[in-house]
C-alpha cells in the first residue's frame, strides 16, 4: 500500500506492564484531546508515550471492532502498516551479522527471473532498504484488484522483476516501494530457509517479549484485533484483509501489534537485545550516497525515517497506512523517548504527534533525567 504518511522531519511500563495509565494532572490534556476527538462509539485508537523504562501516557479510546462493540485496549494489536519494513530491515541486518548476506548483494543472486539482467545486477539490498532501487511499482492493482486481494510477497514482488527500465539509476533518488519490502521479506525467506515471519518471531518477537505480536500470511488474525474502517458518506465500511488490494502481502505491512509489545520493540533495540549496538546506531543513521541527484536530501537509514527536533535532537521512527489503518511510531534515541499512536481510521495522526510533541517540550521531558 502506498505510504501516505511520511514521517514529520523536523519532529515531529515496559514488561510489566499490565493495565493503561491513569491520567494525571500532567496528562490530562493528553487524555482530554483523544477524547474528545475519538467518539467512544467509533473506531479509535491506542496512544503510548514512554521515556526509557517509564510509560508516562498509556491509553486506549474508541471500539476495536463495530459489528462485536468490542472496547480498544492498550493490548489490542492492530495492523501497523509500514512500522512492519523495520522488522523486515532488521532481519535481513540478523542475517549480515551472521555473514550469511550482505547490503551489497544484488538481485541477481537471489532473483534468477529478473528479465533484465542488468538491471537485476544494478540493484542492490541496500536500496531496496532505503527506498532507492529506481525499481517501478509496476503491479496493475486497480486493473486487476481481484488478484491482489490475496496476493502474497511473492506476487507482489514477482511483477517488479519483470521490468525492462529503471526510473532513476539506484542510488540518486528516493522513490517509496512497498514490493522492494515484498523482495527483502522473500530474501530472508531463501537465506534462512523459513518462513520470513517465522524468522521474525524467533529472532525478535520472541527475544523482545512480544508475545501476542504477529505477521500475517493471508488473511489477519481473528482473536484480540482491531479491524480497520473508513468513513463513507456517514457510514463505517471495514477496509482490510478482503477489502483492500495488496493488504495480504506481508513484507511492506504484515506486521500486527500493540502499542505495549511495540514498546517492547524499541526498549530491546535500545538494549541492543536482537543486534549490536554498532548495527543498530547505522541502521538509525541516514545512508549516504555518492551520486545523489535527488532535490530532497537523503533522510533514511535503513528503513527508518531519520529527522531532529527543532531544538536538534536527532528522531528515528516510522509511519504505517494500510486499509483504515493509520500509524506513528516516533522515538527521540539520545532522550529515550518514544511515542506511539495506532488507530483503525485515519484519525488526525499528524495533529496528534504535533500535539505530543509540544506536550514533550512544554513538559520538559527532553530534559528529564531518568
Amino acid at each position: 500500500m502506498k505510504q501516505t504518511l511520511i514521517l514529520l522531519l523536523g519532529f515531529i511500563c515496559i514488561v510489566g506492564c499490565s493495565s493503561p495509565e491513569k491520567p494525571t494532572e500532567i496528562t490530562s490534556s493528553l487524555d482530554s484531546l483523544f477524547l474528545n476527538s475519538i467518539p467512544s462509539n467509533e473506531p479509535g485508537g491506542a496512544i503510548l508515550i514512554m521515556k526509557g523504562d517509564k510509560v508516562i501516557f498509556n491509553k486506549a479510546y474508541g471500539l476495536a471492532d463495530l459489528e462485536t462493540k468490542t472496547a480498544i485496549t492498550t493490548k489490542t494489536l492492530f495492523n501497523v502498516g509500514s512500522i512492519s519494513k523495520t522488522f523486515v530491515s532488521n532481519a535481513i541486518l540478523i542475517l549480515q551479522s551472521q555473514g550469511q548476506l550482505s547490503v551489497e548483494d544484488s538481485m541477481d543472486k537471489y532473483f534468477p527471473d529478473f528479465k533484465n539482467k542488468k538491471i537485476a545486477s544494478k540493484v542492490k539490498i541496500k536500496h531496496l532498504l532505503t527506498h532507492t532501487s529506481g525499481l517501478p511499482d509496476n503491479r496493475q492493482t486497480k486493473t486487476d484488484s481481484v488478484f491482489y486481494l490475496t496476493a502474497k510477497d511473492a506476487e507482489n514482488w514477482y511483477p517488479v522483476t519483470q521490468t525492462d527500465t529503471l526510473v532513476f539509476e539506484p542510488g540518486t533518488r528516493y522513490e517509496y516501494s512497498n514490493p522492494a519490502f515484498n523482495g527483502l521479506a522473500l530474501i530472508i525467506e531463501q537465506v534462512s530457509d523459513m518462513k520470513w515471519q517465522d524468522f521474525v518471531k524467533k529472532n525478535i518477537f520472541d527475544t523482545s517479549g512480544m508475545n501476542t505480536s504477529t505477521i500475517t500470511d493471508g488473511p489477519h488474525p481473528q482473536k484480540g484485533v482491531a479491524h480497520a474502517y473508513l468513513n463513507r458518506n456517514g457510514k463505517w465500511v471495514e477496509k482490510d484483509y478482503g477489502e483492500e488490494p495488496t493488504f495480504a502481502a506481508a513484507g511492506n505491512g504484515g506486521v500486527w501489534s500493540s502499542v505495549e509489545e511495540l514498546a517492547k520493540y524499541e526498549r530491546s533495540l535500545h538494549n541492543a537485545t536482537f543486534l549490536s549496538d554498532s548495527i543498530i546506531n547505522r541502521s538509525q543513521t541516514i545512508t549516504p550516497w555518492d551520486n545523489w541527484a535527488d532535490e530532497i536530501d537523503p533522510f533514511i537509514g535503513w528503513s527508518w525515517f531519520v529527522g531532529q527536533t527543532p531544538d536538534g535532537w536527532k528522531t528515528v521512527g516510522h509511519t504505517g497506512s494500510q486499509g483504515g489503518f493509520l500509524c506513528n511510531y516516533v522515538t527521540v534515541p539520545e532522550k529515550e523517548i518514544l511515542f506511539i499512536i495506532l488507530c483503525n481510521t485515519p484519525r488526525d495522526v499528524d495533529g496528534y504527534t504535533g500535539f505530543i510533541t509540544q506536550w514533550l517540550t512544554q513538559n520538559n521531558w527532553l530534559d528529564k533525567q531518568m
